[in-house]
């Protein structure tokens, strides 16, 4: 077996044992824009329970917000990972999500109209 593939199955294996084998979310699903923040009670929470993973997370969000794709990317981790993982930290109370920047009731015709005219200007 070459090297190449032997580092390519590891990696593959930590994968699985990090999400306990889960591919998807059990119950909290978010898309790669969704930005999470640590929640109020996140410091009087046990963290007895938590992977390394889980901890990384955590870490980062100390800083700040963050949406799902730029803690994948920072933990370089699959997005598909880091979404069990905040499953995860969302079902125990130590993350919560913001709205998210595209979700909107209504739609500005007269601003897309503008930004659409700009673009065709390029």
């Amino acid at each position: 077996m070459s090297g190449a593939r032997q580092a390519g199955d590891d990696r593959l294996v930590r994968t699985y044992v990090v999400t306990g084998g889960r591919y998807e979310p059990s119950r909290n699903h978010f898309d790669h824009i969704t930005l999470i923040s640590l929640s109020a009670s996140a410091g009087h929470l046990s963290r007895a329970h938590l992977n390394p993973e889980h901890l990384s997370i955590l870490r980062v969000l100390a800083g700040g917000a963050q949406a799902v794709a730029e803690l994948g990317a920072l933990l370089r981790l699959p997005v598909s990972v880091t979404r069990v993982l905040l499953a995860d930290l969302m079902e125990w109370g130590h993350i919560t999500t913001q709205r998210r920047m595209t979700d909107t009731t209504t739609v500005d015709r007269a601003l897309l109209e503008e930004v659409l005219a700009g673009l065709r200007r390029i």
